[in-house]
């Protein structure tokens, strides 16, 4: 991949990780460039998404004692949000760790 796609695709792969309503921006926005860099880091905040519902879920089930252990997660999934926002930023396609490659 050249740095011209990739600079084309730097500010969406960003918003991409910012909130869900930020996920379907930089999805729309992709739609019609189909840029690799941002199509990638796309599919890493779906991971993120995807995870962060599964601990939402896993929530409900879980009694208030027990809630620590999705609070952990929640705090996990903040750091993978972060991380990707750096990848992201430093020109990066690299899988985020745990969850970068679920699913290909």
């Amino acid at each position: 991949m050249n740095q011209t796609t990739i600079d084309e695709g730097k500010t969406i792969a960003i918003i991409s990780y910012l909130t869900f309503i930020g996920l379907i921006v930089a999805y729309l926005m992709n739609n019609s460039k189909n840029n690799e860099f941002a199509k990638f880091h796309i599919g890493q905040s779906v991971r993120i998404v995807i995870a962060g519902v599964a601990n939402s879920v896993l929530s409900w089930f879980l009694p208030g004692s027990l809630s620590i252990i999705t609070t952990v997660i929640g705090m996990l999934l903040l750091v993978l949000i972060i991380l990707g926002i750096v990848n992201a930023v430093n020109d990066k396609m690299q899988p985020l760790p745990v969850i970068g490659t679920v699913g290909e």
